[in-house]
């Protein structure tokens, strides 16, 4: 009787690690699945603005060489190729403050317990 049950014991771990096993490489894949899909959705977002861009430069330029009216735009799609720069100055700002809020809450719990 003691035979049966460990041979049993011994089915039921090797099925454990096997199922465990499968579980991870399905897991495993689909996170690389997932990092390829990002990789697309980012390349091909960026290939979409470049062109938009691009269509915007060559209107711009071409609206510009009618008339002096439209200058203005062109600057302004050069004043947008700095945005990213100043929108990263503030994310790092906004991360500073929250940094500086976290350790001013942290010494404010710590005076009152």
């Amino acid at each position: 009787m003691s035979n049966p049950l460990v041979q049993a014991f011994f089915v039921g771990r090797a099925a454990a690690e096997v199922i465990n096993e499968r579980m991870e490489g399905a897991f495993t894949d689909a996170l690389s699945e997932l990092g390829k899909l990002d990789a697309e959705l980012k390349e091909h977002m960026r290939s979409f603005t470049t062109e938009v861009m691009e269509r915007a430069e060559r209107s711009s330029e071409a609206a510009g060489a009618g008339g002096g009216v439209y200058s203005t735009p062109a600057s302004s799609t050069g004043e947008s190729s700095t945005e990213p720069l100043d929108l990263q100055a503030m994310i790092d700002e906004l991360r500073a403050e929250i940094a500086v809020l976290r350790t001013e809450l942290q010494r404010h719990r710590s005076g009152s317990v």
